[in-house]
């Protein structure tokens, strides 16, 4: 990795606010045209974490390192860093036009570059027809846009976001984030956001950094942090997963639930990672591994999700497609899955 890839580099950050710790002491770097997305439950650190990178939060030690630049000590606005707060902060007196331009006004570039990189924000954030409207007149996702082009169009190295679709709707998000996604191609910057949402995450990053209690606790592709978590919590936290406790000694995987399975590993108590969408289930006397009744059931539209009691304590969650036969609450099952589906972590 040469540092010139490098578009953030955070060297040994850390912030406390007297005995608090708010982020631990990490090392990270956001690698040029990442789209990266800090993900955390909330007080984890996260929105702290981004504040350092943008210069609104002083971090109590390390270094921050933006565009190749010591920026440690910088305000935000001498950082090559800029800013999408959830609040938006339109300027209420100004129409789209102004508000998109209002940075580009206050370096007194000349007006007709002023006009052509506004021109080129709207275009790109789709709000041509609305140039003239006030931030009043916009919808919540159209106001969003805004805020995204008027920080754009300052052409910053680094793009940062902080939850900006924290106060929409569920259709309205899920519409953002689709243009986010392209704004991200065709921009081809460094976007880094947080967000509390796992699924937002998985659907918007090139790479998510899970943060737990003001600690790093994993940062990789979203394939990689769904399909091999590194910790317990990053498991149950980036998608949903049933968690069965066991104990791995002598090449065996031996399950509390009554399966014991062939896994090589270090001795020890260990858990077994189970993704709902890769748990079969069938009625009892079948071929499953372990015997369970369905304790809850649940209908998502495009699936069932059953919930299997085991006669451990624990429950497994299966997302069953629609065309299979339905199964009644109480009614004895079996579960099974393939073995490569199963991930297993140190308890």
């Amino acid at each position: 990795m040469a540092e010139r890839d490098i578009a953030v580099g955070l060297r040994g950050v850390s912030k406390s606010y007297g005995r608090v710790q708010a982020v631990a002491a990490l090392d990270l770097d956001v690698m040029k045209g990442d789209f990266l997305a800090i993900l955390g439950p909330s007080g984890c650190g996260k929105t702290t974490l981004l504040r350092m990178i943008g210069g609104f939060v002083t971090p109590s030690t390390g270094r921050i390192l933006v565009a190749g630049q010591d920026v440690t000590e910088a305000p935000p606005e001498r950082r090559p860093t800029n800013m999408v707060f959830q609040g938006y902060g339109l300027f209420p007196h100004m129409n789209v036009r102004q508000n998109i331009a209002y940075g580009l006004t206050l370096r007194k570039l000349p007006k007709a570059e002023v006009d052509a990189r506004v021109g080129r924000m709207l275009a790109l954030v789709r709000l041509e027809a609305m140039a003239d409207r006030m931030g009043a007149e916009l919808s919540g996702g159209q106001q969003q846009r805004v805020a995204v082009a008027r920080a754009l169009v300052m052409e910053p190295p680094v793009l940062l976001l902080d939850e900006p679709f924290a106060a929409l709707d569920l259709k309205l998000r899920q519409a953002m984030q689709e243009e986010l996604r392209r704004i991200h191609r065709e921009v081809g910057g460094t976007f880094v956001f947080v967000t509390h949402d796992q699924t937002e995450a998985l659907a918007l990053a090139s790479r998510i950094a899970v943060m737990n209690e003001g600690r790093l606790e994993q940062i990789g592709t979203p394939r990689a942090m769904y399909l091999a978590p590194a910790t317990r919590f990053v498991a149950q936290f980036v998608g949903e997963a049933s968690v069965l406790a066991g104990n791995q000694a002598a090449g065996t995987l031996s399950l509390a639930a009554g399966a014991t399975l062939p896994h090589v590993g270090t001795a020890g108590p260990v858990v077994l990672v189970l993704r709902p969408e890769a748990v079969q289930v069938e009625p009892a006397g079948g071929t499953g591994m372990l015997a369970g009744k369905v304790a809850d059931v649940t209908f998502f539209g495009s699936h069932v999700r059953y919930g299997i009691a085991l006669g451990s304590g624990e429950v497994v969650q299966a997302n069953v497609p629609l065309a299979a036969a339905p199964m009644m609450l109480g009614q004895p099952v079996s579960v099974s899955w393939a073995h490569e589906e199963g991930h297993v972590l140190p308890a």
